[in-house]
């Protein structure tokens, strides 16, 4: 059977597999990194796979039905967030026109909201809930044999007028078993699409763990898709993976662990550590961590070949992290960032504002506490209350969330609106907000000193001077789209064919 595996294409070049779905102001691009893996699955199966990413190569809508032509498959998988949607849907659509392949949507969204999406767009056949690596293999098998959808657990699907939803798929347990999702990167992916800002370019980006035990309200991808149970692959097999990317893909000159949070178990994380040195292996890796992390394990990732920390500081105001059941104390996180900076090793600090309970003071209390720890890098992000998430309930619950028509979930630049009006901080004081905290925190002259001092390296000056073109790019598009509305109509930025672009605009995307 051939199963296409697909990006499908989108205005704004946006990563659906982040926590933050949207059009970067720095130019980062996520892997599609669960499709790649459901294919890594399927390249080790009878049926024939492939793999596309439309918006990594910039391809519009009419290009990429093209490539469904090309391939002409039995069944077609997309992946989906909630501010593509209906895009995605619409692709869908057009899908349908030229191919009788079956349609299977699979993300987090879907999963938060399976009924209510099979019910919006008849484009959609079928959804994959929740981690669907072996999911889509299941369908592909019963497809293939004409047996009964019924017996594939982890789908949904309607039937004469009805939504059939089998049982959730087992979480798979023995994460060993799958294979390296590097090698579906090398197969049907070019490593120099993708980009993390903070990162050496070019990136790769994988997962050594699944699930997080944490209850942070917000976060959609323990809740929604990998779950809190937490499972790891064993230190020799994540090491393997990056044996084989050091040998198998040379141009990649960072690694990135995408888990919740790699140094869930702080045992496995030595071991990783102590693997690399004992292989000799001249990696450079970077990951997500809590901000709870003392000075031996940081020293052991430093000396492991580790670069770069992302970490969830969130707020700067410990009331408001207890609100969303973060489990870190301020001075934590003061600890931590001094361990961290004093071993040399780079963060990229994320805060989010807009959470429940947050007011202006609050949020000021934030900014305070981010220029006092002081990351490499900063993104001051409003809380998003994506479905299936205890943050959306409650915003739902109290009346505060604006819309949830996810159509309109990104505003005219591609980014995600903010969407939360609480008493006495709306949304747009919330946006206006975080323009400003980006604005005051990177225009500083002690951070402006303390980037050039830290990136005196010629690799680390090109790599800021291309994050900065691409930040000040957005800042004037944003400035020139708000010139050109004017009191008309808005129309979204960026386009297939980018037609209300002047040279001047095209020149700034490059």
């Amino acid at each position: 059977m051939k199963v296409l595996l697909l990006n499908p294409p989108n205005q704004f070049k946006i990563s659906k597999t982040s926590r933050w779905p949207e059009w970067t102001k720095s130019g980062t691009l996520y892997y599609p990194f669960w499709l790649s893996y459901a294919t890594s699955v399927l390249m080790e199966s009878k049926h024939k796979p492939l793999l596309i990413d439309a918006i990594a190569k910039n391809l519009d809508f009419s290009s990429t039905l093209e490539k469904v032509q090309d391939f002409d498959p039995d069944m077609i998988v997309i992946e989906s967030s909630t501010p593509s949607i209906h895009k995605d849907a619409q692709f869908a659509e057009e899908v349908k026109k030229i191919s009788d392949a079956k349609t299977i949507f699979a993300g987090r969204h879907v999963t938060a909201t399976t009924e209510e999406t099979l019910k919006s767009f008849k484009s959609i056949d079928m959804i994959a809930r929740g981690e669907y690596d072996y999911t889509i293999l299941g369908i592909a098998n019963e497809l293939d044999n004409g047996s009964n959808l019924k017996e594939v657990t982890g789908i949904s699907f309607r039937n004469n007028g009805d939504i059939i939803n089998t049982p959730m798929r087992p979480l798979t347990q023995n994460l060993d078993e799958i294979p390296f999702v590097s090698k579906a990167y090398r197969e049907f992916l070019d490593v120099r699409d993708y980009r993390y800002a903070l990162a050496q370019h070019p990136m790769l980006q994988l997962w050594s763990s699944r699930g997080c035990p944490n209850r942070c309200t917000y976060c959609d991808y323990p809740q929604v898709f990998t779950m809190h149970t937490f499972r790891m692959r064993s230190a020799k097999n994540v090491v393997d993976e990056m044996e084989y990317i050091h040998k198998n893909l040379p141009n990649v000159k960072e690694i990135f662990l995408e888990d919740d949070t790699f140094t869930i178990d702080k045992n496995r994380v030595f071991e990783v550590c102590n693997m690399i040195k004992e292989r000799k292996l001249k990696l450079i890796w970077s990951c997500n961590v809590r901000a709870n992390l003392d000075y031996d394990i940081l020293k052991a990732m430093k000396d492991a070949g580790c670069r770069i920390l992302i970490v969830g500081y969130e707020s700067g105001n410990q009331q408001v992290l207890n609100n969303i059941k973060k489990g870190i104390a301020l001075k934590q996180a003061e600890d931590f960032t001094k361990y961290a900076q004093k071993l040399s090793l780079r963060i990229f600090g994320c805060f989010m504002i807009g959470l429940p309970g947050d007011t202006k003071e609050s949020i000021e209390d934030t900014f305070q506490f981010a220029k006092k720890m002081h990351p490499d890098m900063v993104f001051f992000q409003q809380g998003v209350p994506f479905p299936g998430t205890e943050f959306y309930e409650w915003a739902k619950y109290k009346g505060y969330l604006k819309t949830q028509d996810y159509s309109k979930w990104f505003d005219e630049t591609g980014r995600l609106d903010c969407l939360v009006d609480q008493p006495g901080l709306s949304g747009e004081e919330v946006k206006k907000a975080r323009e400003n905290l980006m604005l005051r925190y990177y225009l500083d002259p002690k951070h402006i000193f303390y980037t050039l001092r830290r990136n005196l390296h010629p690799f680390e000056l090109v790599r800021v001077a291309h994050y900065a073109k691409d930040y000040f790019a957005f800042l004037m598009l944003k400035k020139l789209k708000s010139g050109k509305d004017n009191g008309k109509a808005k129309t979204p930025l960026i386009h297939h064919q980018h037609e209300e672009m002047g040279p001047f605009e095209e020149r700034l995307l490059e």
